[in-house]
Parts: structure tokens; sequence; C-alpha cells
């Protein structure tokens, strides 16, 4: 099982057994923090610990907990710790991305993070279970009854199901005497924070940089981070088609920054070449989920020449109304508040698969400040109509008659070019050149001159998934889908 993820991990792979318990645990590492004696699995008297991700305010535990107690300097021991603390509700304190499984002699306790960032699944087999970070891990091994432990859920052999963490209701109309000046502010500062808890690291990290405005944002921000702490410039990384306007807009913004930038211009031969290790890693063939992934892959393998680690712009359009169905509820708050909440729960096996699972096949960390806990119950306090917001075009805070992301295009407008702070959205694979090029892909796979069409392009995806997969049909049952409302709004 262990070797069939070890991509997700190159530095260290463990394995290691409970005395006097049936318990094994095996562990590839990519060595982020604690980088000297963090070794997996973590195995302390009569417990054992394996964790996938990032403690982010594991310095803070370890003085609330007693620094004496610990053998490592890794942020993953804080988990024994508190676990060992007795305290009823210990995983809230955890601030981070991360998925666990500890067990002891008689009790087994599977977590994984608020909104499922980092991936988790449970599996009958025989009389117990199995546990695992991605689907292929169960490939060819007699497991039955794959599920995924849910975002902010908990699973306890003693106590059974908990979710330990809800995502707070999105608010919708503005109260009464709110200070817009003042929110755009205190969101900035917010962000802020997360940008530079979700950079702590033992290694450097880079960052993303489509050139559209959440990467721009997190790229600025980070930026910001390493000139105030006295490192050299942040590396920033972005992909695409000869032309594509996400090159030449990440090249604009990455010298408004003062990045240190790489771009790589792939084609559609790449395209090709590169489609049966997206579909295998992604565990997924999904149409929409495919055509995102591959950019993405393409961004993973140049990042991962120069860092282990890299900052995305996940998690901003859930959060502040940035998809083009969301012009459907401008004159409806509430129906979009509802909305960006129920999106944000749907995230784990939609985007956040695909970068969790396309980043950590080359061995590379993807990291998403916009979905830092503090900053989501910051955002969903912040009235749906300032997310979506009804602007006047002559104006220069407005891309039309509607504007999404409007608080945050507001709150960060001093960080970059005006012309790209309030310019129109445009998706990764479309900005990058993708949906063009994986056309011409498509018809060299498929052998002819004919357009291919939609229904075409999921059963090629969806042969191409099987023929890697013992168990394609386990894959595919369990496969993130772009399947919610938004193609029909």
């Amino acid at each position: 099982m262990i070797r069939q993820i070890a991509h997700r991990g190159p530095d260290a792979l463990a394995v290691a057994r409970l005395p006097n318990a049936p318990v094994v645990m095996a562990h590839c590492r990519l060595s982020i923090i604690g980088t000297e004696d963090g070794a997996q699995p973590i195995h302390q008297t009569d417990d054992i610990l394996v964790v996938n991700g990032e403690i982010y305010n594991h310095e803070d535990l370890r003085a609330i907990l007693g620094d004496s107690a610990f053998e490592t300097a890794s942020d993953s021991e804080t988990i024994l710790h508190l676990f060992r603390s007795g305290a009823s509700r210990w995983i809230s304190k955890l601030d981070g991305m991360f998925a666990f499984v500890l067990a002891t002699r008689d009790r087994i306790i599977a977590a994984r993070d608020p909104l499922g960032i980092k991936p988790l699944y449970m599996a009958r087999l025989g009389e117990g279970v199995a546990f695992a970070s991605e689907l292929k891990a169960f490939d060819g091994v007699p497991v039955t009854s794959v599920e995924f432990i849910p975002p902010g859920g908990l699973y306890d052999t003693r106590d059974g199901w908990r979710q330990w963490y809800r995502t707070p209701h999105g608010a919708a109309e503005a109260e009464e005497g709110l200070d817009v000046e003042h929110t755009a502010k205190e969101l900035r500062l917010v962000l802020e924070e997360a940008v530079a808890k979700w950079m702590v690291a033992d290694v450097e990290v880079g960052s993303f940089l489509s050139g559209g405005l959440d990467s721009s944002i997190i790229a600025a921000i980070a930026q910001k981070v390493r000139q105030e702490t006295g490192r050299g410039p942040l590396r920033t990384f972005a992909v695409g088609l000869e032309g594509a306007p996400d090159l030449a807009a990440a090249r604009a913004v990455a010298e408004h920054i003062g990045s240190n930038h790489r771009e790589w211009v792939f084609t559609a031969d790449d395209l090709a070449e590169a489609l049966p290790h997206v579909i295998y890693h992604l565990e997924s063939a999904d149409v929409d989920l495919v055509r995102s992934a591959i950019p993405t892959l393409f961004a993973a393998r140049l990042a991962r020449e120069d860092v282990k680690a890299v900052l995305t712009g996940e998690g901003a359009d859930e959060l502040f109304a940035g998809y083009t169905y969301h012009h459907g509820y401008v004159d409806d708050p509430r129906a979009l508040a509802d909305e960006l909440t129920r999106s944000l729960g749907t995230m784990h096996n939609i985007n956040l698969q695909r970068v969790d699972r396309i980043t950590m096949s080359e061995s590379l960390e993807a990291r998403t400040p916009f979905l830092d806990r503090e900053l989501i119950d910051f955002a969903q306090s912040i009235p749906a109509e300032l997310k979506l917001r009804k602007t006047d075009p002559a104006t220069v805070e407005s891309t039309g008659p509607t504007t999404e992301k409007w608080i945050l295009r507001k709150a960060c407008a001093d960080l970059l070019p005006t012309d790209l702070v309030w310019r129109k959205k445009a998706q990764f694979d479309e900005g990058s050149g993708t949906v063009e090029a994986l056309q011409v892909a498509l018809r060299k796979l498929l052998g002819t001159d004919r357009p291919v069409d939609r229904e075409q392009e999921a059963a090629l995806y969806e042969r191409i998934l099987r023929e890697q997969f013992i168990d394609a049909d386990r894959i595919l049952e369990n496969a993130g889908s772009w399947t919610d409302e938004r193609v029909a709004v």
C-alpha cells in the first residue's frame, strides 16, 4: 500500500508495528518541518501516529503542552501530545491542513482538517480497518466499503464518528451602519496573517502565479513577508501555451512585486503525453477536473525543480463569489451566501482533490492560505452582497455591471496594478490555453480529424483510468467529480 503512494514523500519510507496490538503503520515522508528528526511513524510508548500535512500553530502548542514532552522538532508530534492531554475537544486546537491516524493498544482515531485539504480514506480489511491518503493505495488489496473521512470529521473506534468542525454559515446582507472600508482593511490583515502562517517551513516555499487575481494576491503578500523577514525574493511559477494570457499576466505581476519568476511553455503534444499521468494520480475521469489538472501538473513539475512547497489561490472563489455562475445570485444575497457555504463543503473532492493529488504526484506540497481557519471564519462573516456587487462601470472599482469578489479586490487594490485587480476572471485551464490545445491532443489520441465532443472526451478519460487500475470500478465509485449545479445556473 505505501509503495503505491510513495510519490507523496520521497525523502523517507518507513513501516512500524505497535507491539502487542494488531496495528501496522507506514509513512512516506516529504520533509518540510523538523527535517532532521521528524521521521514517521511517530512511535512513543504504546502510541503510534502517522500524519500528512502541516500544523501551523505547533510552536504555540509546544509552549502550552511543555516542550520537554517532545522528542522531535516535528510539527506532527503535537497531535500525539494534544491527544494525551485528555481534553475533550483537543483536535479543535490544531490549526493547519492535516489528515492523521493515531493508534493506542486498544483504540484507533483518524481525522481530517476542516475543509479536507489533505485526503484520508478508510476501508474494511477483513474484520479490521485500513486507512490511506489515496485510493490507489487500496488497488489490488482485498478491502471493502471504501469511504472518505469527511472534512472536519473524526472516526474513533471507541466513540464512533464526530464532526469536530462545521463551516460557519455565510452572512447575506450588510447590517445597517456596517463600515465597508473597515471591513476591507480587516480582511486584508486577516489575509496577511494567513499567508505568513502558511509560509512556515524549514525549507523554501514558492508560489504558483497564474496572473489571475487570487494567485497574484497570495504571491504579492508572500513577497512582502519574505522582504520583511530579510529573505530573498519569492520564487513564482507560471505555465501556459505560447502566447497564453496567463503567461503575460503572470510576467507582469512578477515584475510588479519583484519575485524570482520562472515560466514553462507547453504544447499540445505535452498534453497528450501527460493525460495518463494526470488521470492516474487525479483518481478521477471527470472532464472538468482532468482539464484543470493538466496545467496544475506542469506548474508542479516546474516548481519542484526549485522548492518543496508552494502557495496557491484555491478557495478564494468559494469564499468571495468568484465563479461566473455566481452572477445568477446577484439579486439574492441570502441564496448566494447559502451557495458559497455549500460549495466550501464540496471542495475536498473537487478542486482540493485536484491540487493535492497532482502536486503530490510530483512530491510537491501545495498550501492554500485562503482556506486558513481564521480567514474562513472572517470571510463567512462578510455579507454576500459585498462579495458579488452591482457596480457602476464608469468607476474604477468595477469589472462591469456586476463585480465578483468585490470586497477582496478592494482589500488588496494597492498590492497590484489596477487593471489586474479589476479585470474579469478566467479559469486556469482557459487562461493557460489548455482548452484549445487539448482539442488538438484529443484528436491525436483518438486518431481523428473531427472535433472531439465532451462525451467522447469523457469516454477516453475513463478508458485511460481503467487501463491503469486493477479495481477501476472502486476508483470510479469514489472519484471526485464536478457534480454540482453550477453548470446549470
